[in-house]
């Protein structure tokens, strides 16, 4: 008798669906955290970028004497939160005409890298192709490997084309 109210007992049911579900909902969660976290890392560095970019458009790069450092400051100053500045590579080469563009793709390491080419910052009315590359490491390890793959990074690129504006002027 004491075993057949056994199994007609509902208490616990509720803790056994949860518990079945439970690994499917905490996976949704912690993929929902890692892609915001991710898309705001993609946008941080495009905004570092940028507002880097700026100092480069307007000349006041060229007249430090060490522009990639100044330029690599003000991608970390803007890039404090999510990226660890010292993984952005960072380039930026002088183009003779903006059609030059489609000739000067990244190059990348054997482990998917971007390889720099070098830091020109130009001069007066040069066109500039400027490029970062970061590697976001995923947090979550499981999500990390589902929309990442087996290494857990997702590479994030900002490429910036612009002309220097004139703020060499002769007064006389």
């Amino acid at each position: 008798m004491k075993l057949k109210k056994y199994f007609r007992s509902e208490e616990g049911t509720t803790a056994i669906e949860f518990s079945l579900l439970a690994i499917p909902f905490f996976m949704l969660v912690f993929g929902i955290i890692e892609l915001g976290l991710m898309f705001a890392s993609a946008t941080l560095l495009e905004g570092a970028t940028s507002n880097a970019a700026r100092l480069v458009r307007t000349g006041q790069l060229q007249q430090n004497s060490d522009p990639q450092a100044a330029f690599e400051q003000a991608l970390c100053d803007y890039a404090t939160v999510l990226i660890r500045c010292e993984d952005i590579v960072v380039e930026a080469q002088t183009m003779s005409s903006f059609s030059d563009f489609d000739e000067m793709a990244p190059t990348y390491d054997d482990d998917g890298n971007m390889e720099s080419q070098g830091f020109d910052a130009g001069g007066s009315g040069d066109r500039i192709l400027i490029r970062t590359f970061y590697n976001y490491t995923m947090m979550v390890p499981f999500v990390g490997r589902l929309l990442a793959g087996p290494d857990n990074k997702m590479p994030f690129m900002s490429t910036i084309v612009l002309q220097i504006e004139p703020y060499e002027a002769d007064f006389e």
